[in-house]
């Protein structure tokens, strides 16, 4: 039985679930460089951002294993910690994108298709990762915890596979940065 917190809450979910990737693709195509406007490319960001999403990885596994200990506070804790990392990360790669130019992959042969194969399925499952963090994270703090439980089954792994690749991604088109 959905809780009443969780309907509060469901509309919000629905509409950050559409209009964050939305917003993140459109300002994806800004770069106000291109548009003339004097800014400093921010070239700093992407080792820092990558570092953000090897910690979220680091921060997952943690939290797992503290709720499998019966720390349900600690767990809470490192899951919003995940999730401000999540939003740095964010934050961080939209800026990049819009102050510098994107960065194209160099490997050849089948070390290429398998950055562009990593790479892909990173971004659908960045995408698709947003609602189930959201919805796994308002069953958990509405006491929803059976049905909390086997939605993490399905988060967890999607959430860790998206923040590993995002270093492997960076480790992988690091050589190629101007």
């Amino acid at each position: 039985m959905i809780t009443a917190e969780e309907k509060k809450y469901k509309k919000w979910i629905v509409a950050l679930s559409i209009v964050i990737p939305l917003v993140v693709a459109a300002l994806f195509g800004v770069n106000l460089r291109r548009m003339g406007l004097d800014v400093e490319p921010l070239t700093f960001l992407p080792p820092i951002y990558a570092t953000i999403n090897g910690l979220t990885a680091i921060l997952l596994v943690v939290a797992v294993a503290a709720i499998k200990r019966g720390n349900q506070r600690l767990h809470e804790n490192l899951i919003k910690a995940c999730m401000a990392c999540s939003a740095a990360f964010l934050v961080m790669y939209v800026a990049y994108h819009m102050t510098s130019e994107s960065t194209s992959y160099g490997g050849e042969g089948t070390i290429r298709y398998v950055y562009f194969f990593i790479l892909i399925t990173h971004i659908v499952l960045s995408v698709i990762i947003i609602p189930f963090v959201l919805f796994t994270f308002v069953r958990g703090i509405a006491g929803a915890y059976e049905r909390h439980r086997r939605l993490a089954r399905i988060t967890y792994p999607m959430w860790l596979y998206v923040a590993v690749t995002g270093v492997i991604v960076y480790l992988m088109i690091s050589p190629y940065y101007s």
